[in-house]
C-alpha cells in the first residue's frame, strides 16, 4: 500500500492511529509519502530532543515514511547525510524507515514508478533574509515583542536558521531529472513535486503567484512527460485541479493498484 499526503511541518499528528486507522493493516513494506515541508529535519541542533522524539515516533510506525523536500527544510543537514541507492533512485536515510527522496530521481515502489522533484521558492521572505547577527533583526524582534503593529506582519527569515538557499534546485539537479526521464522514455506513473509547474502555478492563483526557474522546469516536464497523476504540496490546499493533477495538504490519498 502507498499513501500520499501534503506538508507536515513536523506536525505528525495526522499519522496517529485514530486519525489514520489504515496503518493497522500496514507493514514496513507499505509507504506514506509526504510531498515536501516534512519539517522533521529543521533544527540547527541534530540533538534537538523534540525533533528526535517525533522522528523516533515515526520510525516505530508500521509503515515506511518517504518524503520529498519542500522549501522549509534544513538543507545543510540533509545535504550532509550520505547518499545511497534505494529502489532505483538516490535517498538520504534519516532513520532506517524514514527516507528523503532526492530531486530528479525515479523510484520503483510497489510496481509503480515515481518521479520526484522537491523544492520551491519561499514567499514568506518578503521583508528579507537576515544574517543571525544582523542588528536590524534584533530591532525587528524587539519591536515585535512589544507588539508594535508596524512589525507584527513582517515576513522574514534567518539565513541557515529558518531559511536555506538550497530550497531552489541547482542546474545539475534539473539536468539529472531530465536525464532520468529520458532514460524512462518520458513515461512514469506518478510525478511528485512540492510546487506546481508554471502553467498551473499561475492558474490556481489567478496570476498572483510569480513563476521562477523551478516552476518553468516543471512546466517542461509536464509538456514532455506522460504520467497517470501529478501530485504536489506547498499551497496548503486540498484541491483536485483536474482528474490527473492534484494539490494535497491534510488529506491522505491512497495510490490505487493497477486495474
Amino acid at each position: 500500500m502507498i499513501y500520499i499526503t501534503g506538508d507536515t511541518h513536523a506536525d505528525f499528528r495526522r499519522f496517529k492511529t485514530t486519525a489514520f486507522p489504515e496503518q493497522k493493516e500496514m507493514t514496513k513494506e507499505d509507504y506514506v509519502i509526504i510531498l515536501g515541508d516534512f519539517g522533521g529535519i529543521w533544527s540547527t541542533d541534530p540533538q534537538n530532543r523534540e525533533e528526535n522524539y517525533w522522528l523516533d515516533w515515526l520510525e516505530e510506525k508500521n509503515f515506511t515514511t518517504l518524503f520529498i523536500d519542500g522549501n522549509h527544510e534544513n538543507f545543510d543537514r540533509l545535504d550532509a547525510l550520505p547518499v545511497r541507492e534505494w529502489n532505483g533512485g538516490k535517498v538520504h536515510e534519516i532513520r532506517p524507515s524514514i527516507l528523503h527522496l532526492m530531486r530528479g530521481q525515479i523510484f520503483r515502489i510497489d510496481g509503480k514508478s515515481f518521479f520526484t522533484f522537491g523544492g520551491a521558492r519561499s514567499y514568506d521572505i518578503r521583508d528579507g533574509v537576515f544574517e543571525p547577527g544582523d542588528p536590524r533583526l534584533f530591532h525587528i524582534q524587539k519591536m515585535r515583542a512589544k507588539g508594535d503593529p508596524a512589525y507584527l506582519n513582517l515576513l522574514y527569515r534567518i539565513n541557515r536558521v529558518s531559511w536555506w538557499p538550497q530550497e531552489m534546485p541547482a542546474k545539475t539537479q534539473m539536468q539529472e531529472g531530465t536525464m532520468n526521464l529520458q532514460k524512462a522514455g518520458w513515461n512514469v506513473d506518478y510525478v511528485l513535486t512540492h510546487c506546481l509547474p508554471s502553467s498551473l502555478h499561475r492558474s490556481v492563483s489567478g496570476g498572483l503567484f510569480k513563476t521562477n526557474e523551478l516552476t518553468d522546469y516543471l512546466d517542461y516536464v509536464r509538456e514532455m512527460c506522460t504520467y497517470r497523476a501529478w501530485l504536489c504540496g506547498h499551497y496548503h490546499w486540498d484541491r483536485d485541479l483536474n482528474e490527473r493533477e492534484k494539490v494535497v495538504y491534510e488529506r491522505i490519498l491512497r495510490v490505487e493498484k493497477r486495474p
